[in-house]
């Protein structure tokens, strides 16, 4: 098994126990036990409980970067993107959901996750080919992830098969950024420089002075 799949066994099966325990309850060495993968290897690459948290980051966004659209506008290549975000999480939906509940009161994994977010959201923008750098791509990154929680609150609840109520609070969450970034770049364009001087010409002969 190489690492790849080494390391989606024991997320998936950290997940897993999650929706059995509740985030508490999950621990390295429990989710390779539960994956029947040997300790020793894991204590290697899951040094603490917050490298699953991390490798599950990574693993979304490269499943979401992965067929990432080269064509259209923006806005549709970032919803694309993010929908196959959701994707992910939906394939660990009890799990993902037994983590959120458990954030408001673990506020060291809560930070962990926001840290790493923000990182995913720079990812995520540079796949849909809009820049993550500066102290604008900054603020496309904060705003991206506002986005992301946006749809995270409806997904939650949202047990269509097709996340539709997910597709339209992502839908929804967008258009406002679309909005604010154009409000950026109207920012960011310096005021038009008024044209340079240029002395008046020669005033014409008269027909009575000639």
């Amino acid at each position: 098994m190489d690492d790849a799949a080494f390391d989606r066994a024991l997320v998936g099966a950290a997940f897993s126990l999650a929706a059995e325990r509740g985030w508490s309850g999950v621990s390295v060495a429990a989710a390779a036990r539960r994956a029947d993968l040997p300790l020793d290897r894991a204590r290697a690459r899951f040094p603490m409980r917050g490298a699953i948290l991390l490798r599950f980051g990574v693993v979304a966004d490269q499943a979401a970067l992965a067929l990432a659209p080269r064509e259209g506008p923006h806005r549709d290549r970032l919803f694309d993107i993010l929908m196959r975000r959701f994707d992910v999480l939906q394939q660990h939906r009890d799990g993902v959901l037994a983590l959120l509940r458990a954030l408001p009161s673990d506020p060291c994994s809560a930070a962990l996750l926001a840290g790493a977010s923000l990182r995913s959201m720079a990812w995520l923008l540079e796949g849909a080919d809009i820049s993550a750098r500066g102290p604008f791509g900054r603020l496309r990154t904060k705003g991206l992830l506002a986005v992301w929680l946006s749809g995270v609150r409806a997904w939650r609840y949202d047990m269509s098969e097709d996340l539709s109520a997910t597709m339209a609070a992502l839908d929804r969450a967008l258009s406002q950024a679309e909005r604010v970034e154009g409000w950026l770049h109207r920012r960011k364009s310096p005021p038009a420089e008024p044209p340079p001087f240029e002395p008046p010409p020669p005033a014409e002969p008269s027909a009575v002075g000639a």
